[in-house]
Formats: structure tokens, C-alpha cells, sequence
């Protein structure tokens, strides 16, 4: 077995994939951190779509790949970035992956949450806003799914200044069933949401997230930070209510915030977790034990591959994720929502290979070659 990847001169290189994947099983859900993995959907490749035409899913391998993450013990988060809402998948599309999701979760015995945001709408006052928010989240209540309130394009492009979020969240909240999970997503993943919480500034920005949430302490059931800066996010959890968890969304400093320190740690929801799933879900029944230095050697070296995937533009990461479902066996193909598998360059997938293979990420290691090298052709690359 042997490939020819493009180096970074421009020219070819040989690789020697690794003959045997990682052993890894599946096994039952974690002890000492809650674990999600946000999971991508699988498109339609026979159905006849362009990149603004609403997205046509396979249903039937989108939730294999969830019945694939549940065996290993990981929850699954659905309906988020990670599935391309916003980028290809439209609040219809979403609404259903939901339900589907959450009725395949009941029927396996899967923990699932449900982003809710407000994407049926691409602009509009504050009050049309909070109609947009509470829709989405009786759709995720009726399906029986926890709720993941996430960071609203409109409400970014609309709010004069932090008492619109206080109030707007505020309302949410006091009507949620069951507590819920806030996205306080970056603008690396989204820039229309710079400034959100009402400032640029982080610190304030900070402040005002925190105080939405001490005044509704028993309805926030966690944070997820999706700010790719280790520092705050531990600063954050620090200053959190009781009983309120911080859920990692750093895809560059996962495993030492998973790991935590004598104040406390994260929990994980996770984009670098639908690739990584069997081998995070490894090195987390590891952490179980009491053995963080086991943990960190696992989960470690995963950390290159991450930043790869998550390298600028950032809100292309989900390219790599699905490419890397496409050579593991998890679908048919690499085809996308949108049209994004022509998102990042040939470099960068050859690049998300190599280091896929060295993790033994590939069940069979044959049939990735095989898919790398039919890529490469498709690029007039002879292999």
C-alpha cells in the first residue's frame, strides 16, 4: 500500500497508509463528563439540487452515522453548524433532521439536543426574533430532545445592546420546559455574529452572557464556548452558577479543558467528535477511571488533525468532517449540502488523510487509500 500525495512545493510525495486501524470498541456512556458529538448529515447525491435549493438529505445514512456515534457511547448534538444550518441546511430541513433524530434516539436508547436558533427568518425586530427563537424550541420540546439555544444571525444584526439579549433570552428562558444549552458561538465559526452579547469586547460580552444566566440559574443546564481561546473559556467556567457545566466547543484546546485542572473542567460538545468519535469515546471511558495522563495520550495527538480541519476559514471545517466520513466507510461519497465539498483545496484534503491514517481513524485503511486515490484522479493527479 502506498499513495502519492501532493507535497507543499507542488509537486508528489509517496505515503505509506497504516495497514491496521486503532482498536477500539463500542461501549456504554461516560461517568465523568458528558460527551456530545456534533453530528453532520450525509446529502442526497442522486437528487438534482443546486448550492441555494433546499438541502436533500439521505435520510438513512444520516442516522446510521447517529446510531454509529450512540454505540460508542457519545451523545449526539443535532442540527447545529456542524450539519451545515445556515450553510445549506434551512430551518425545514432542520426541523425534520430533528425529528428523525430524536425519534431514532428513543428507539435506541441515544442522549440527543437540538439546536434552536432562528434561522427561518434572516432579519426583523426583536419581537419577530423571540417568535423565531420559541418556534424552533417547541419543535425540539415536542420531539422529546434537550434544547441548544444558539447564537442568532438576527439578533447580532438587530440588538442595539445587551438589554436586547437579557430581555430576548430572558423571555426564552422563563418559558423553556427543561433547562437548556447556550451556544455562544465566535465569529471564526460565523462572522455575522461579531459583537455578539452585545459588545465586541470580550470581556463585556463576558459579563452580560453571565448575567443571563444568573438570572435563570435553574433553567441553564451548561454553557457550550465556541470561542477557540483555552483562557477565557477556563476563566468562564470559573464564574458559572452552581450546578451550571461549561461544554467545550474548542476544537484546538479540547483534551487539556476535557482534562480540567483542581478548579474544575469542561465537558465536550464537540465538531472534531463526529471524525474522532470511537477514538475520543476511547480516551473519555480512560478519564473515567482516574487516568488524565491516559486520557491525554490518546486524545493528544488528535489535536494536529483538529486544527487542520478547523484552520481558516474556519466555517469550512465541516468539508474536512464529511471527507473524512466519506474515506472512513460512513457513506457512499463525498458529496455535500450546498455544494461545500469544493470548500478547501486538494493540499488540505491529502493533508487530512495523512494525519486521519496515522490516528488509525480508518476501519479499513484499503478501502481510504482506495477513496484518496480515486480524489486524487478526479484532480488530474495520477496516483
Amino acid at each position: 500500500m502506498s499513495i502519492r500525495l501532493p507535497d507543499p512545493a507542488g509537486g508528489l510525495r509517496t505515503y505509506e497508509p497504516r495497514t491496521e486501524p486503532l482498536a477500539v470498541t463500542p461501549g456504554t456512556p461516560f461517568t465523568s463528563r458528558t460527551v456530545f458529538s456534533a453530528a453532520h448529515v450525509v446529502a442526497d447525491p442522486f437528487a438534482d439540487t443546486t448550492p441555494d435549493s433546499p438541502a436533500a438529505v439521505d435520510w438513512d445514512a444520516t442516522l446510521a452515522f447517529r446510531r454509529h456515534l450512540w454505540s460508542h457511547g457519545l451523545g449526539v448534538a443535532e442540527a447545529m453548524d456542524t450539519a451545515q444550518r445556515g450553510m445549506g441546511l434551512d430551518w425545514a430541513g432542520a426541523a425534520e433532521l430533528i425529528r428523525r433524530s430524536a425519534a431514532e434516539a428513543r428507539s435506541v436508547g441515544g442522549r440527543i439536543a437540538c439546536g434552536v436558533g432562528t434561522d427561518q427568518i434572516t432579519g426583523g425586530t426583536p419581537a419577530e426574533i423571540r417568535a423565531a427563537y420559541e418556534e424552533q424550541l417547541a419543535v425540539v420540546e415536542e420531539s422529546g430532545a434537550q434544547a441548544i439555544v444558539m447564537a442568532s444571525r438576527a439578533l447580532a444584526a438587530a440588538a442595539l445592546g445587551p438589554e436586547d439579549y437579557r430581555e430576548i433570552y430572558g423571555r426564552l428562558l422563563r418559558q423553556a420546559a427543561e433547562p437548556v444549552i447556550l451556544h455562544w458561538l465566535g465569529p471564526m465559526f460565523d462572522p455575522a455574529l461579531e459583537g455578539y452579547w452585545g459588545s465586541s469586547d470580550l470581556d463585556a460580552a463576558t459579563d452580560t452572557f453571565l448575567e443571563v444566566i444568573a438570572a435563570h440559574p435553574d433553567k441553564v443546564d451548561g454553557i457550550k464556548v465556541s470561542l477557540l481561546d483555552a483562557r477565557r473559556e477556563i476563566d468562564l467556567r470559573r464564574r458559572l452558577p452552581p450546578g451550571v457545566r461549561c461544554y467545550t466547543g474548542d476544537d484546538f484546546h479540547y483534551p487539556e479543558l476535557i482534562a480540567g485542572d483542581e478548579k474544575g473542567f469542561s465537558h465536550a460538545l464537540l465538531g472534531i467528535f463526529d471524525p474522532l468519535g470511537p477514538l475520543a469515546a476511547e480516551a473519555v471511558r480512560v478519564l473515567d477511571t482516574g487516568d488524565a495522563d491516559g486520557f491525554r495520550r490518546l486524545l493528544d495527538p488528535t489535536v494536529e488533525l483538529s486544527r487542520h480541519l478547523f484552520r481558516a476559514p474556519t466555517r469550512f471545517y465541516k468539508t474536512g468532517v464529511v471527507f473524512l466520513a466519506w474515506l472512513a466507510g460512513h457513506q457512499t461519497h463525498f458529496t455535500m449540502v450546498g455544494g461545500l465539498q469544493s470548500a478547501r483545496s486538494l493540499p488540505h484534503f491529502a493533508r487530512a488523510y495523512e494525519l486521519a491514517d496515522g490516528l488509525g481513524l480508518f476501519p479499513d485503511p484499503g478501502l481510504a487509500e482506495e477513496r484518496m486515490k480515486n480524489l486524487l484522479s478526479l484532480y488530474g493527479v495520477n496516483p
